[in-house]
This record gives structure tokens, sequence and C-alpha cells, in this order.
């Protein structure tokens, strides 16, 4: 199925308009938490997530927002999470991207640190293949998750189970502050998950046609019964880890061939020259930017949490 375009033009200016929302509320010290960017990485999260069924479920990462949003996360959540209010995905109780999980929509909360949604998104391909479910389960990763143990651990559970999952590798170039040739002898990760007995394939993450492509395939060849994929997208982080991070380790000349490469305006560029009429891309812009206006005086209006309702959700067994 051919992605549509004007729709992942749509989600990516979403999600980077949101993004730039979030940013915006911690910068000024509105945000109650930390925070992690997103600007690079709008077309490995909004590609893959278009692929996917109503009862498929995601584990997304930090970076992942896109997938968020796709699913059904609003950017009234969202924000209101930021500001740590009641509305908020976690009712008050995490201000970033850790607590956003929401199983009604098929989203699995972020597990930190990376790749530790990785075993998660595998168990639950393992369940629907078990009860014979038509279902798939996709997360994401980093290069830098990509070189734990636990990333092998889940390749080779996958491969042996046959399941029907779908392991998304964001190659940004960097973990936190090490760039992947300090961390990885052998920085080619799908060959690295072929040696496990995975199906692996190399994308242009800035891309969104190629991730989705890559994606809808690694998608219906899980739910068909060709067992786990991994997807190396490569991309590169445009700004520092997390909020607090200035990223000064990163040389000024890569971020400059990046931007060159941004996702949102190759999309744009390819809207062009298939002949999408400025005026339309127009009205989606408005239309993005009204939401957001709508989602922050949500946000904003938003009560606190009560504090009486501080131990709900928490459970603990028996000493």
């Amino acid at each position: 199925m051919k992605l549509d375009l004007v729709a992942a033009y749509r989600w990516m200016r979403l999600t980077r308009e949101v993004d730039e929302a979030i940013r915006t509320l911690w910068l000024t010290g509105q945000g109650v938490g930390g925070t992690f960017n997103q600007r690079g990485h709008e077309a490995i999260s909004v590609g893959p997530a278009l692929c996917l069924d109503e009862d498929d479920v995601v584990a997304p990462m930090h970076r992942d927002l896109g997938a968020y949003l796709v699913r059904g996360m609003t950017p009234h959540r969202l924000l209101a999470h930021q500001l740590g209010r009641a509305t908020g995905p976690s009712g008050g109780r995490d201000a970033n991207i850790h607590g956003c999980g929401d199983l009604d929509l098929g989203i699995i909360g972020f597990i930190s640190h990376l790749p530790q949604s990785l075993p998660v998104a595998v168990g639950a391909a393992m369940a629907f293949k078990l009860r014979g479910e038509d279902r798939v389960a996709m997360t994401w990763t980093g290069d830098g998750g990509a070189v734990t143990g636990l990333f092998a651990e889940s390749l080779n559970l996958a491969a042996l189970d046959n399941a029907p999952v779908v392991i998304v590798v964001e190659n940004n170039q960097y973990a936190y502050s090490t760039p992947i040739e300090q961390h990885s002898a052998n920085p080619d990760i799908a060959a690295r998950a072929r040696a496990l007995g995975v199906r692996a394939v190399d994308v242009d993450g800035n891309d969104v046609e190629a991730v989705h492509h890559a994606s809808r395939k690694a998608v219906n060849r899980a739910r068909n019964g060709g067992g786990p994929t991994v997807i190396v997208a490569e991309t590169m982080r445009m700004l520092g880890h997390a909020i607090h991070d200035g990223f000064e380790y990163v040389p000024q000349g890569l971020l400059e061939t990046w931007e060159r490469r941004d996702p949102i305006d190759r999309v744009l560029a390819r809207l062009h020259d298939e002949g999408v009429e400025q005026q339309r891309i127009d009205r989606i812009d408005a239309d993005v930017a009204t939401e957001i206006a709508d989602a922050l005086a949500f946000a904003h209006d938003s009560p606190w949490p009560d504090p009486a309702t501080v131990t709900d959700g928490v459970w603990a067994g028996d000493a």
C-alpha cells in the first residue's frame, strides 16, 4: 500500500510542533520534568506506526513521539503530562515520555534504559502467536541499545519463536555522547541482527517513504508467519540526548550535513514534486498550530492531581 504523503506530512508536522511546545514549556520553566527532543526522528516514528492495525501494539522509546500520536495519544494529553496535570496519561505521576503508556491505545509505556522495552515487545508478540491472534508488536531502540546483551537475547528469542515483532533501530550516530565507532567494533547493526537469525534491512531514516515501505513489508511478513524483522534506520539526533544536554561533543559540520536532509523538508519537496498546492500545505500547518494552541490551553487549565490518589495504581507484593 502506497504511503499517503499528505497524511504523513501532517503527522510529522504535528510531531515536530508538539515536540517544540514541550521543549518551550521546559525552557520557560513551566514543565515539571525532563524531556527528550525528537527533531530529525519524525519519519522513523511516523512511518512505521502508520503500517499498523488497531489491534497491534507499540512499545516506543523516548524519541518516538510520532508513534504515540499516530496511535491516538493526543497533544492535549501529552502537554498536560509535561505540566504534571491529572489529565496526562500518568495522571501527574510522571512528567516525561517515560510515563506515556496507554494500553487502551495499544501503547506499552517506555521502559528506561535501552533496550528494556524490546523483551516486553517480543513477549507480547510471542503471546499473540501462542493465542493465535492476528496481531503484531513493534518497538524501537537506538544504536547504543543494539550493542547490549539484552538486544542479542531478545532477537535470539524472537527468532527461535518466529515471533511477529518488528524492531526499528534508530541509528542516530550517538549513544548519548558516545559515537557509534566508539561503542561497537562492528557498526553494521543489520549484519549483527542477521547473525542471530533475524531478517534485517537498512533504510534512510530521514525518508518517510523508505521507512514506511520497509516497515510495511516487515509488518506484513510478521502477520503472515514470517517472523521478526530488524529495520536499521540511519538518521541523526539534531539536539542533545535530553533537554539538559548541550551536545557540544557533536561536530557542527555533521549537524549541518544532516540538517540538509531534514525529514520534513524532504517530504515537503516530494509533495511539491507531486503537484500538491502550497495552499493545502498551509492549511495543514494552520490546523496543526490551532491544535497545539488548544492543547496548551487544555494543559494549563487542567487540574493538578489529587494528593489523596498518590498510591492509586501502585502495587506491592507480600513481604
